[in-house]
């Protein structure tokens, strides 16, 4: 089997390559560990480690292939064992690297792999794994999460994988949230790159512990019920000299002409080129699917995929398109109901179309131009709404191109962007109310949604790696009910199926009246088979005491969220009993009439009334 991965993984369609490269524990009769590492252009490659002081005599690796793959097996090699491969380039000079494979590696500042056996952990989610579906007529509310910053402990400590189960499985579910996105997990040396500079791609970060404790994490979210996605870099790597650059003394992963070999953000950019390189990236989006379960894999920078350097005037990289294309191909025939997630700021077409109609193969595409317009609308001047009406409703024309996802992302509360909440126009009290309104407009909108930590408590911090969330603030009132507000919205999405079912479909979303920049009000409806949700959003601090709304059915309103209730800080200027239509019969239409508070949000229910069926006598 291992003669054909390596085999495969020199023509650049391995999905597997992590089941013969790197350490492995083997299946002779004799106890120890085999070696495998790809450096085509070394002289020699030997292994040193903790089992022989890190002297290469007498542990030099055979080259088994052609295109450069060596291997060695070690015998008395252990589980914990650290190790790296010392490498003699074409020049004669000695340095020694990380394995690239390596499934555990050292705790930063050190940089040594250590032997791992990640191929017998015990799961018992298989009822979850049976179940689960790319969740297009599904709720999916993701709750974006820095594992090393959601919490931390007293002595300033991180939780581990185990004790961040315990704490973080409970808080999503109670308020609402139906997956995790981890900000990403692959080993890396910066802690100021949150992850998105990796060293090592198959290599679960020490920070917190080992990647059994990961798949415990994971485990026991499926066993309670939510699912767990993954941030994945395929663009670029650190330059530390332990990890992938100029591996054998010369550019293996990385392009080999150095303006095409530098990135933007003072990494390697990969040779998307490269058969084996492609290789390399897609087992390893396959490995944390195969050995973690892994749900979803959200790709970073997939602009940077697109285009050289992510400009369009550069023109595509067409060698990254077919790398991105083979992968989500093979991830998507290979895991069933595996989302695959693009992060795109470009308008490049056919993102979420299937790879055999000619598109990149993703399921869902992060919907950046909505984020942008949404929170641009939400810093202007009340007075000035009514020329910015588009904004809000722009998004709508071009939605079912793609598939999109909404996202309010870390990347809009660091680099004095501010948070979501200090985004808002206005004072203290008025910044609440919006991002009230505004998060009403976000659920009922179609699209899958997606929050970073912190969003849900209207925080007025930046995001910081090195501090937990401002917990304390959940003492201050405003805080507290916001938070409140934003559990009841959370769960309404999921129990609704006006506000997932239809998606992607256009019969699941109308306008009642986008036009209405005057008063800066907006009108629109969800549906399904048996209910109509129907939402109204004022954007000024003017109240609107009865107003006309047209509806869509005849029947009777009743108001299921009111973004303005006392309980969650508000005016309490609601509308608490039931509405009946009336029909006006010179507009032809039916209409209600309701209150809606200053900066206020409303969504009302009706439940569609079956007709019945004609009895016909014969």
């Amino acid at each position: 089997m291992e003669d054909k991965i390596i085999e495969s993984f020199h023509h650049g369609h391995c999905i597997n390559a992590y089941r013969a490269f790197g350490a492995h524990f083997a299946q002779e009769s004799k106890a120890g560990v085999r070696f495998t590492v790809w450096a085509p252009h070394a002289r020699k490659v030997s292994v040193v480690g903790s089992f022989n002081d890190w002297q290469d005599e007498g542990y030099q690796m055979d080259r088994i292939s052609d295109g450069g793959v060596y291997s060695l097996f070690i015998p008395g090699v252990k589980a914990y064992d650290m190790y790296k491969y010392r490498i003699v380039d074409n020049s004669g000079r000695t340095f020694d690297k990380a394995d690239p494979f390596a499934f555990y590696s050292e705790l930063r500042p050190n940089t040594a792999s250590i032997v791992y056996d990640c191929f017998n952990f015990k799961w018992h989610d298989k009822t979850w794994m049976k179940k689960r579906t790319k969740n297009f007529d599904r709720p999916v509310n993701i709750y974006e999460v820095y594992a090393g910053a959601w919490k931390l402990k007293e002595d300033g400590t991180h939780y581990c994988y185990e004790e961040l189960a315990k704490e973080l499985i409970p808080y999503c579910l109670e308020h609402g949230f139906t997956h995790i996105e981890l900000m990403p997990l692959n080993e890396y040396p910066f802690d100021g790159s949150w992850g998105y500079q990796a060293s090592g791609y198959y290599s679960c970060t020490s920070r917190y512990g080992s990647p059994g404790g990961f798949a415990y994490f994971v485990d026991e979210c499926h066993r309670q019920g939510l699912g767990v996605i993954m941030d994945m870099v395929p663009v670029h790597f650190v330059k530390d000299d332990h990890g992938l650059r100029l591996f054998d003394g010369q550019p293996l992963f990385e392009y080999a002409n150095q303006n095409d070999a530098n990135s933007q953000w003072g990494t390697c950019n990969f040779d998307l080129w490269k058969e084996e390189v492609r290789s390399f990236l897609m087992s390893a989006g396959s490995f944390w699917c195969d050995i973690f379960h892994i749900d979803g894999i959200r790709i970073d920078a997939v602009s940077n995929l697109i285009y050289w350097e992510g400009n369009k005037d550069r023109g595509t990289n067409e060698g990254a398109l077919a790398f991105i294309r083979r992968m989500n191909y093979y991830l998507s025939k290979e895991y069933d109901g595996l989302m695959l997630i693009a992060e795109d700021s470009s308008d490049f077409p056919k993102v979420t179309w299937s790879t055999l109609d000619g598109g990149l193969g993703f399921d869902y595409k992060w919907d950046l131009g909505w984020m942008n317009d949404t929170l641009n609308y939400f810093k202007k001047d009340p007075v000035y709404r009514k020329w910015e009406h588009n904004k809000l409703t722009f998004s709508m024309a071009y939605f079912y191109s793609e598939r999109f996802l909404m996202p309010l992302s870390h990347d809009e509360v660091v680099h004095g962007k501010h948070t979501i909440i200090d985004q808002m126009w206005g004072l203290y009290g008025e910044k609440f109310a919006q991002v009230r309104t505004l998060y009403m407009y976000m659920f009922t909108h179609p699209g899958k949604k997606l929050n970073f930590m912190g969003n849900e408590l209207a925080m007025f911090r930046e995001f910081d790696e090195k501090k937990e969330l401002d917990w304390f603030m959940l003492t201050y009132p405003a805080h507290d009910a916001f938070l409140r507000y934003f559990s009841d919205l959370s769960r309404i999405y999921s129990q609704y199926p006006s506000l997932y079912k239809y998606d992607y479909d256009y019969k699941g979303f109308k306008w009642i009246d986008p036009d209405n920049n005057e008063q800066s009000i907006y009108s629109y409806y969800r549906e399904a088979d048996d209910e109509c949700i129907v939402t109204v959003l004022n954007m000024t601090p003017v109240s609107r005491a009865q107003f006309r709304l047209k509806v869509p059915y005849k029947g009777t309103y009743t108001e299921l969220l009111n973004s303005e209730r006392d309980i969650y800080g508000g005016c309490n200027m609601c509308n608490f009993k039931p509405v009946q239509s009336k029909h006006d019969r010179k507009k032809g239409e039916d209409y209600i009439t309701i209150d809606v508070a200053p900066f206020g949000g409303v969504m009302l229910i009706c439940k569609k009334r079956k007709e019945r069926k004609k009895v016909t006598n014969v």
